[in-house]
């Protein structure tokens, strides 16, 4: 069993994109076999580039104010919103307010 503060896991920024970093706080070098859990920060002003993936993503949005880009256009969320992205499904997180916008991301464990 793994229990620690998220903060313990060192934030990588992610490359190619400025504002953004991310914490793989679970994964299977922590003996999760499915999935693979990230917190994810843009800070604001930022966003995460606009793309798509072959697997879905779940979000729990734990601070500030954004807005998911998808096909069917800008959605806004906050503190409290959860999301979820269908596989192949081009998205974006667009930090729209004045503190950073953090959220859970579930995805499943990369090859």
């Amino acid at each position: 069993m793994k229990v620690e503060a998220y903060t313990q896991t060192p934030a990588e920024p992610v490359e190619g994109t400025p504002g953004v970093t991310i914490r793989w706080v679970i994964t299977r070098k922590d003996g999760a076999p499915n999935f693979a859990m990230r917190v994810i920060e843009v800070e604001p002003g930022a966003n995460t580039p606009y793309h798509t993936h072959d697997y879905e993503h779940e979000v729990f949005v734990l601070a500030g104010q954004g807005a998911v880009r998808g096909q069917e256009g800008d959605r806004p969320i906050e503190a409290g919103t959860v999301v979820y992205v269908p596989p192949n499904e081009e998205h974006q997180f667009v930090n729209t307010g004045t503190e950073a916008l953090r959220f859970i991301c579930v995805i499943p464990n990369p090859a």
